[in-house]
């Protein structure tokens, strides 16, 4: 999946996620217990965790990764409400005490999708911080969205799902769109299961990182191609604050532009084929 269709997709899903979200809340009712406050924390902790639970699923569902997308998906779920049960108080404060309106909403939702930004990055192959401005940004343009809707709109429940749809898709699309813009490096997979695909590599360039795998197991590599002819650890990258080393780590062998390597230190543009897989190294300085 290109980085493009990757923000896309990140967009549908959390689109998806605040729809659900909706649903969830209008089902139990805007007023759960008779405090304001409890009731925001409670209302905001559940769309968050709905929200969080499908754009952490994201990167897992593109790359066919059912374990990545388990993990992450739980974790984002977790954090999510967190960010709810803070963000939807928060702003309903500021609405109260100050008169913020809109902005008051924009500031709350944007802790909100800060935290989320902050699970994708920690769970994802992106350095935290791009996650959390991106969440920061699609937070807050997400809650003026949702404000908007609840306004403009005269169901104030078709506001409420149109506003949280648009709050879900704004942070997805900007947690993406962050990452994507400003990724250093990528492996854009060529040929196989996955061409199309890319997976970036900010997280793993800083030096002093653990060496990174790429293989066919969910359960051994950070970085996993479905190819039966790619050994379950096939090769390791390793970062150095700049670019990568690989090493072959298989019988089968790795090869950079048709030369079977060892170890090598890899250039933009290279081309390195494992298996029936074939992918393309990019990096941006």
């Amino acid at each position: 999946m290109s980085r493009r269709m990757r923000t896309y997709f990140y967009a549908v899903l959390g689109a998806i996620g605040g729809l659900i979200g909706w649903q969830v809340s209008d089902n139990l009712g805007l007023s759960i217990v008779a405090n304001l406050y409890l009731s925001e924390v409670l209302v905001g902790g559940l769309i968050g965790l709905v929200i969080g639970l499908f754009i952490g699923i994201t990167e897992g569902l593109l790359t066919q990764n059912l374990v990545q997308a388990s993990k992450s998906g739980l974790f984002c779920a977790f954090l999510g409400a967190l960010a709810g049960g803070i963000g939807l108080p928060l702003g309903e404060f500021l609405f109260q005490a100050v008169g913020a309106g809109i902005l008051g909403r924009a500031l709350g939702w944007s802790v909100f999708g800060l935290m989320l930004g902050l699970a994708e990055g920690i769970t994802g192959k992106s350095q935290a911080w791009k996650g959390m401005l991106g969440g920061l940004i699609g937070g807050a343009l997400g809650g003026v969205l949702l404000e908007s809707a609840h306004n403009w709109l005269a169901d104030p429940l078709t506001g409420k799902a149109a506003g949280l749809v648009f709050l879900g898709a704004s942070v997805g699309a900007f947690i993406s769109l962050i990452v994507v813009l400003l990724a250093r490096a990528w492996l854009e997979v060529t040929s196989g299961k996955l061409k199309g695909t890319e997976f970036i590599l900010d997280k793993f360039m800083r030096s002093g990182h653990p060496a990174v795998a790429i293989g066919s197991s969910p359960l051994k590599s950070e970085i996993v191609l479905p190819d039966p002819d790619i050994a379950p650890q096939h090769a390791m990258l390793t970062g150095d604050g700049r670019s990568f080393t690989l090493k072959d780590m298989s019988l089968a062998g790795t090869y950079i532009n048709g030369k079977k390597i060892q170890a090598t230190h890899l250039s933009n543009g290279q081309k390195i084929r494992m298996g029936n897989t074939e992918m393309v190294y990019h990096e941006k300085r």
